[in-house]
């Protein structure tokens, strides 16, 4: 894989969202960015955190259904245990597709393709809004003709409506047969609206097309899909770990699984 230069001039949202969860692969310019969404939004912390755990709860859902491969797009940096690890403690043999659009991803690719000898990982650099070129690059180690679960966790919220973030998902969907699934995330407004127009605006004049959406707009996602129970929840309320407890913080983050009938 030949490495891009890593353009440190302006945050990206994987750099900042690592640094939300702690991490140390964010650049000076991420961090500030990041801090000063914290300020006025402090909950955001909690939502990385939270969301990470959605996406190995969700994960494990499925591949305890079955599934035994995954389109994994915005991958972001990489933070054990990867979907690949949790998918194939399941079972061995799945296989994973992990796409991003960050260099600094790229350079951890690594870790993501450390795949246990029955199954295989693979690494697409790719942005969501090329989903030609995902496709055309998943069908290198994904069998088309099985059901594929697709993974965009965290992701929409930086496609803004100009991009067409529903018919995107939509023709990610197509390839896929009857019985594949979709994992979203999406942060909301819904319950600090001041607070995240103030950090849609930091977002967005770093060049980020971020946007957030109401629980109506992220069920939109799920037109013509079949909704895994409890539906769209808070993601506190989905299939929650019965040792977290929040005290009742309200969690800016929306989530749901579906199937394709």
């Amino acid at each position: 894989m030949t490495l891009r230069p890593v353009d440190t001039s302006r945050p990206h949202p994987a750099r900042m969202y690592d640094y939300y969860l702690g991490g140390k692969d964010s650049y000076p310019v991420d961090e500030e960015a990041a801090e000063r969404v914290i300020s006025f939004l402090p909950a955001i912390k909690v939502a990385a955190r939270t969301n990470r755990s959605f996406m190995n709860r969700a994960a494990r859902l499925l591949a305890d259904r079955g599934v035994c491969q995954f389109l994994d797009i915005g991958t972001g940096i990489p933070t054990e245990p990867n979907l690949h690890q949790i998918v194939q403690t399941v079972n061995p043999q799945s296989r994973v597709v992990y796409v991003d659009n960050d260099p600094v991803v790229l350079r951890h690719a690594e870790a993501l393709l450390r795949s246990k000898p029955e199954g295989a990982t693979k690494y697409i650099e790719a942005d969501v809004r090329e989903p030609e070129k995902i496709i055309e690059g998943a069908q290198k180690i994904l069998n088309f003709e099985e059901p594929v679960a697709l993974s965009l966790v965290a992701l929409l919220h930086f496609v803004s409506d100009e991009y067409g973030p529903y018919d995107l998902v939509n023709e990610l969907l197509a390839p896929f047969p009857s019985g594949s699934f979709l994992m979203l995330s999406h942060v909301t407004g819904d319950f600090d609206p001041d607070g995240w127009a103030k950090a849609v605006e930091i977002y967005r004049k770093s060049g980020i097309p971020a946007q957030v959406r109401s629980r109506d707009e992220f069920a939109r996602f799920f037109t013509g899909l079949d909704l895994i129970d409890p539906g769209v929840e808070v993601v506190t309320n989905w299939h929650p770990e019965p040792h977290r407890k929040f005290a009742g913080e309200q969690v800016p983050l929306y989530v749901g699984v579906a199937q394709k009938p």
